[in-house]
């Protein structure tokens, strides 16, 4: 019995190699399809992905970049400025594309130089300023529905349904601190969470947070690009660095580190990747919202990473006049990750994200 096992397993892991090369041999003699262009093996195109117009708001686009390896091998969607405000991620792929030869690479990269155009030009956190949703919390969209709605659809079926791997780029918007961190999403509804965790290491930031997919409705409520990836069966990871809408050097050449050692991961780039060693990061297991009970001025203790304490204050909320409304309390303990600023705060809103640490997210 223990034979036959042993033998069905090798029939399977053939199976699998054969059809996976079969599927990288196919897309490399094949032209790459992104909205209605053809991009010819071995070449680069950029693309504007064109968004109609809906019946309550107006038509707008989003600008794509693909570079067509001329080699065999999986493709890497890289999404930048899901949020408009965010602006670490739109300056780093737009210097990062500049490296990259089609004609040495074994794989493809579809990248969305920014993903919420609307947002971005009226320089809005968060919502698009025409319909006043939130980008990432409306995937997979609607082919019909508002202009946000749109957008996502068609992130949702011309770049993560043709991707073998999602990388969701992000850093803390106008109003919030950050610190440094990568997502890896995990847990039993994840797809190939080695292969996620190998490259969210391989981007050498200190922090990495495991996120647990473990239900349906987890995946599906208020959906966000990852995990729109989650939902497409793709290994995804969240990227975040950067804070109060800045986009300095060091963070660009972070980032762009990052997405260049992913391409070592995948095997789109044949060079061997320079890997950390896993004794110097930071551990994560899921993450605790701070909300608050009022609308008023937030005036936080600090605003930066750092450890707190289950009970610690993290700042108080006073109403417009001045007067003490609440304390704000720490519900666990762990690495506050990022936060708001303040001083605008509203009611139900995270002053802070909290990381619980763990040994290991093997």
């Amino acid at each position: 019995m223990k034979i036959w096992l042993l033998i069905n397993c090798l029939v399977l892991t053939l199976l699998f190699h054969a059809n996976a090369e079969a599927k990288a041999d196919s897309r490399s003699s094949q032209s790459l399809v992104v909205g209605e262009q053809q991009v010819a093996a071995g070449s680069k195109a950029d693309i504007k992905l064109e968004i109609s117009a809906g019946d309550k708001d107006g038509a707008t686009f989003i600008p794509v970049t693909v570079v067509h390896g001329k080699h065999p091998g999986p493709v890497l969607a890289a999404v930048a400025g899901v949020h408009g405000y965010e602006y670490t991620s739109i300056v780093a792929v737009e210097q990062w594309l500049k490296t990259l030869n089609p004609a040495n690479m074994h794989g493809s990269v579809i990248v969305v130089r920014v993903a919420h155009v609307p947002a971005f030009e009226n320089r809005s956190v968060y919502v698009n300023p025409h319909d006043r949703k939130n980008l990432n919390r409306s995937f997979p969209g609607k082919p019909n529905g508002s202009q946000t709605e749109r957008i996502a659809w068609a992130i949702s079926q011309q770049i993560v349904a043709k991707a073998d791997f999602l990388i969701d780029l992000h850093s803390g918007d106008g109003g919030e601190w950050l610190a440094p961190f990568i997502g890896v999403y995990g847990g039993p509804l994840s797809s190939d969470y080695p292969q996620a965790l190998a490259v969210a290491e391989a981007f050498n930031f200190p922090n990495l947070v495991r996120y647990k997919m473990n239900t349906q409705k987890q995946v599906d409520t208020r959906r966000s690009l990852n995990r729109q990836g989650v939902a497409a069966k793709i290994p995804t990871i969240l990227v975040e660095i950067g804070e109060h809408g800045t986009a300095t050097p060091e963070q660009v050449k972070a980032m762009i580190s990052g997405l260049s050692a992913t391409l070592k991961v995948m095997g789109i780039d044949k060079a061997k990747p320079n890997i950390r060693s896993s004794k110097s990061l930071r551990y994560f297991e899921n993450t605790k919202s701070v909300p608050v009970k009022h609308s008023g001025l937030w005036l936080p203790k600090h605003a930066k990473g750092r450890f707190v304490e289950k009970g610690e204050v993290l700042g108080v909320l006073k109403d417009y006049f001045g007067n003490e409304l609440e304390q704000v309390k720490a519900p666990v303990s762990g690495y506050g990750i990022y936060g708001l600023k303040g001083p605008a705060i509203r009611k139900g809103d995270s002053v802070m994200t909290i990381a619980v640490p763990t040994k290991s997210i093997k």
